[in-house]
C-alpha cells in the first residue's frame, strides 16, 4: 500500500511540474508576441497593411473632390498618390477617407487614418492635438462676396451675415477677432457655397486659394478681401507622437521640395481652376520653412 502511495505522489508531482512547464512557457510565447508587437514600427504595420490610409476631403475642388467617375482627383491627391508609391510601391494603394473640416483630429485621434491631407492649416491649437508634417502649401482667409454687392473690408460686414464651414480657421478667426460679426455656420463646405449662391449669407470665409477657384468657376462673384489675418500654411498631419512616419514624410517633403514637384502638381491641378492671374508661387511652397 505504501508503495502505491509513494507512485500516486510522484504521479501528482509530475503532473503539478509538467504544468507549470507549461504556463512558463505560455507566459514565454505571450511576453514574446507582446514584445514583437510592441517594436513593429508604424511604417510596418502600414506595409503589412498593404494600403495607406488618408483622409481627403470630397467636395473642396481642386483641391479634394470626387469626380464624375466617383474618382478622388485635386491637388491633395496628387500628392497622396505620390506618398503611396514612394511608401508601398503602388500610388493606387491608398484607402480615401472622406472628412469634414472639423473630423480631421478626431481620424487621426481614433487611428482611423494615417495621413490627413484635407487642406489641413496649420495652426498652434492643432499642433498641441496632431503633429505637422513639412508644408506644401501656404494660405490666407480672404472673403467671397457678389460682384453686385462686394465686401471688401471687415467693417462692411457689420450688420450682415458671414457664412464659414465648420472646424475651419475662419471660423475660429472671426470668432477670436470680430466676434461681432454674425456667423452662418454649415458643417459642410459645399453647402457653405450653396447658401452663399441662396443668399442666405452676404459673404463666406474660407481659406483665399479656395476662393479664388471658385470665384473663378461661378460668375457673379469675386474675391473682393483677398487676405485677412496672418499667412498660414497647410500640410500633412500624423497622429499626436508618431515619430516614426513623421520623419518619413519630413525626409519625403524634402525630396519632393528638390523635384519641385507642388509646382508640377498646380500646374496640373490648380491653375486650370485659379486661371492666369494666379500664380504658383503665391500658392505653393517648395522649401522647408523655419
Amino acid at each position: 500500500m505504501k508503495k502505491i502511495y509513494s507512485y500516486l505522489l510522484i504521479a501528482l508531482l509530475i503532473l503539478v511540474l509538467a504544468a507549470c512547464n507549461n504556463s512558463n512557457n505560455n507566459e514565454s510565447a505571450n511576453e514574446e508576441e507582446t514584445a514583437q508587437t510592441e517594436t513593429k514600427s508604424v511604417i510596418d504595420e502600414i506595409k503589412e497593411r498593404g494600403v495607406l490610409r488618408v483622409a481627403v476631403f470630397s467636395d473642396k475642388p481642386p483641391f479634394g473632390y470626387v469626380d464624375e467617375k466617383g474618382e478622388n482627383q485635386g491637388y491633395d491627391i496628387v500628392l497622396a498618390k505620390r506618398i503611396a508609391k514612394d511608401l508601398l510601391g503602388d500610388e493606387s494603394k491608398i484607402e480615401y477617407v472622406i472628412t469634414e473640416p472639423q473630423a480631421r483630429v478626431d481620424l487621426l485621434k481614433s487611428d482611423k487614418v494615417d495621413i490627413v491631407l484635407a487642406n489641413f492649416t496649420v495652426t498652434p491649437e492643432r499642433a498641441e492635438q496632431v503633429d505637422f508634417a513639412h508644408p506644401y502649401m501656404k494660405v490666407a482667409i480672404g472673403v467671397v462676396s457678389a460682384e453686385k454687392s462686394p465686401i471688401s473690408s471687415v467693417e462692411e460686414l457689420k450688420g450682415k451675415k458671414l457664412i464659414v464651414p465648420k472646424g475651419t480657421t475662419a471660423e475660429t478667426f472671426f470668432m477670436k477677432n470680430y466676434p461681432e460679426v454674425e456667423l452662418v455656420k454649415y458643417d459642410q463646405i459645399n453647402e457653405a457655397f450653396e447658401a452663399l449662391k441662396d443668399g442666405r449669407g452676404d459673404a463666406l470665409a474660407q481659406d483665399n486659394a479656395l476662393l479664388f477657384s471658385w470665384a473663378n468657376n461661378n460668375p457673379g462673384f469675386t474675391v473682393a478681401l483677398p487676405t485677412l489675418g496672418e499667412l498660414d500654411y497647410i500640410a500633412p498631419a500624423v497622429k499626436k507622437g508618431n515619430t516614426e512616419l513623421l520623419e518619413w514624410l519630413n525626409v519625403e517633403i524634402e525630396k519632393l521640395y528638390e523635384e519641385k514637384f507642388f509646382t508640377k502638381a498646380y500646374e496640373e491641378t490648380l491653375k486650370p481652376a485659379f486661371g492666369e492671374t494666379i500664380k504658383a508661387d503665391a500658392v505653393v511652397v517648395e522649401s522647408k520653412v523655419e
